[in-house]
């Protein structure tokens, strides 16, 4: 397979390409701007447009996308953000992105560590009927409680070194029915991956699991090339499991201090609702399988 470059390389080329993907997405209506008479030859903003609306001379815009300009100043890219209408997460990503291509992003050289405290299988546990479980950088699943692994039909079915949340979820046949808003859940997780890809090019498995997906996820793929970046530490979804039912949970993704960069996950819902009473259900049931 030819790839544009190694995964998430994180240097000029990359902050150019998450720049332009963004610049097409915008139109002039979105920003105040009449698209003018005739017809454009590209989407979006033209080069000359965005760099009005951030300030900046139009030379120094082209320079920055082509990757020829490696230092551009914390005001300019705030001002690029602004102009994108970038949220906080892709303002947050497209710093990093320039932090990356003047060689100042700090990276960890260690490879991470894949062991979970005794301390923290403990919590996992007291955790329960809570499906709850921890995962690595790359969403390798490392430690979880009985309903944690449950909540994610047939992944018990795989070696433990193949458990891996993003894995599952474009590639295990039950992810798209399980998940109701299945869509929703791809491309959060396509541009958390894009996000790593930038801060961490050089994780232990990055490479490997988004070249896998790249070659066996269409979705994935087609989303990779969005430059879209995600980061979602809590908020809500539906599951749709075959052996208890919807479950309408909450979720909250904590980090657990003293790794590098593990997060601890826990679904929950308020006790006396169907949804609590279901991942009761399926912690009895999943508990009773392990046992």
């Amino acid at each position: 397979m030819t790839r544009e470059q190694p995964v998430g390389s994180g240097d000029s080329t990359e902050l150019g390409r998450f720049l332009r993907a963004h610049r097409i997405r915008v139109s002039p209506e979105d920003v105040g701007l009449t698209a003018g008479l005739g017809r454009r030859r590209t989407p979006g903003l033209r080069r000359e447009e965005l760099a009005t609306l951030a300030g900046v001379s139009v030379d120094y815009y082209v320079r920055l996308e082509r990757g020829k300009e490696i230092h551009p100043s914390p005001s300019v890219v705030d001002a690029l953000a602004r102009a994108l209408r970038m949220d906080r997460g892709e303002h947050d990503h497209l710093r990093d992105l320039a932090a990356c291509a003047a060689g100042t992003m700090h990276r960890p050289s260690a490879s991470p560590s894949r062991s979970v405290r005794p301390g923290i299988k403990l919590l996992l546990e007291s955790l329960r009927p809570n499906p709850s479980y921890v995962i690595s950088r790359t969403t390798d699943l490392l430690a979880w409680n009985a309903s944690g692994l449950r909540l994610f039909p047939g992944m018990e079915k795989w070696p433990v070194g193949k458990r891996n949340i993003a894995r599952y979820i474009f590639l295990h046949p039950a992810a798209p029915a399980l998940f109701a808003n299945w869509n929703e859940q791809i491309r959060a997780f396509v541009g958390s991956l894009r996000s790593l890809a930038t801060t961490d090019p050089g994780l232990p498995g990055l490479a490997r699991l988004t070249d896998e997906l790249l070659l066996e996820s269409p979705e994935f793929a087609r989303l990779w090339e969005h430059f879209d970046v995600k980061s979602r530490g809590h908020g809500h979804g539906t599951f749709r499991h075959p052996d208890v039912g919807d479950l309408a949970l909450s979720y909250q993704s904590l980090r657990v201090d003293g790794t590098q960069g593990h997060r601890l996950v826990t679904h929950y819902a308020e006790p006396g609702t169907p949804a609590h009473d279901a991942i009761v259900l399926l912690d009895m049931d999943a508990y009773q399988h392990t046992a």
